[in-house]
């Protein structure tokens, strides 16, 4: 079970785009696509049977897991995550500061 999925709000706590927030599009290993942030420009060659039109493309490059924080929303700051099991054996993921679950 990861720490960080797809579809988590984190903060960049490391790196030229240190401070700021995106939403996770892709988790891919021990890396994390975020939108609009670490975007590269990159020349990519016309695919008619992908529909890809070609010419100079901005996309997401990858940033290592750890150079960001899950965001928790009610302190609006990066904080740990960890793991805990409920009674009824399921295993959720927790801030370390507030021990609340994280609903994802």
């Amino acid at each position: 079970m990861n720490r960080i999925r797809k579809g988590d709000q984190v903060i960049v706590i490391a790196g030229s785009d240190k401070g700021k927030k995106g939403q996770v599009t892709r988790v891919a290993g021990d890396r994390v696509f975020v939108e609009n942030i670490k975007m590269v420009k990159r020349h990519t060659k016309p695919n008619p049977q992908a529909g890809i039109a070609g010419g100079i493309v901005e996309k997401e490059a990858p940033i290592h897991i750890s150079n960001v924080m899950l965001l928790n929303p009610a302190s609006g700051k990066g904080e740990r995550v960890g793991f805990k099991v409920l009674e009824d054996g399921r295993k959720v993921r927790v801030f370390r500061s507030s021990g609340e679950a994280i609903d994802a």
